[in-house]
């Protein structure tokens, strides 16, 4: 039996506190397991601010999953500005991370995760970069990561003789659907809190969908040079 995937995400606060958060996805689904808190907030209900591309009802699914996944993250982090530093430490099996950064990109990367592993049918579509989670990820590493898991998963399609896109048409789409996301979460979480720390991580997020669409759907030819070998020494296949 294979084991859970676990990040342990640790923050120190401005004032010398501490708050962890310790994250295990299942080995084969990759969604989160357990995390959901006993009390929900009404800002959970899936009619509070329910994404307009949402394909659940509320008479099978009361509650947001995606929501849910992030109320404890939420209440920890209420009181704390998006501008203040925080030391951030996340650890998996293969490495432990460390790094100075602000609250709102330490909670971003972790929002990340967590929003890729929650159980939203759509933001399913990201689990295998949560399989293989880089934490505070640049705008670059997170085009290149993007595309490819999608070529990738292009790849079994075509094995499968599933419908595969050959270009990535399809992974603009999943990026437009995480921009309605991040828009509805945002209401969700200014009515949740009271300081702007989640608010903002969620906008960071959005930034990284906007760029990552544009970069996608207009041209990768920026990143065409770090292929240059596989150009002047092609390899043959079989």
């Amino acid at each position: 039996m294979m084991k859970d995937f676990t990040v342990y995400y640790n923050f120190r606060l401005p004032d010398g506190s501490e708050t962890g958060f310790h994250l295990r996805l299942d080995p084969e689904t990759l969604e989160l397991r357990g995390g959901t808190p006993a009390v929900r907030p009404d800002w959970t209900n899936l009619d509070f601010h329910q994404c307009p591309n949402c394909p659940l009802n509320v008479e099978e699914h009361p509650h947001c999953p995606l929501a849910l996944r992030l109320v404890n993250l939420v209440q920890r982090f209420d009181g704390l500005l998006s501008h203040e530093k925080v030391d951030l430490e996340v650890v998996t099996e293969e490495r432990t991370i460390t790094q100075q950064t602000t609250a709102q990109k330490g909670i971003s990367s972790l929002m990340g995760l967590v929003i890729a592993a929650s159980g939203c049918p759509h933001t399913a579509l990201f689990r295998p970069m949560a399989r293989f989670h880089l934490p505070l990820a640049s705008n670059e590493e997170t085009v290149y990561r993007a595309t490819s898991m999608y070529l990738l998963a292009q790849y079994f399609l075509k094995k499968e003789a599933a419908p595969s896109d050959p270009g990535l048409d399809g992974l603009t789409r999943i990026y437009d659907n995480m921009q309605i996301i991040n828009v509805a979460i945002a209401e969700r979480l200014r009515a949740a809190t009271t300081t702007d720390s989640s608010v903002n991580a969620i906008v960071v997020l959005d930034v990284y969908a906007k760029t990552a669409e544009l970069v996608i759907g207009g041209s990768l030819e920026r990143i065409r040079y770090i292929f240059a070998p596989y150009f002047q020494n092609p390899p043959t296949g079989s």
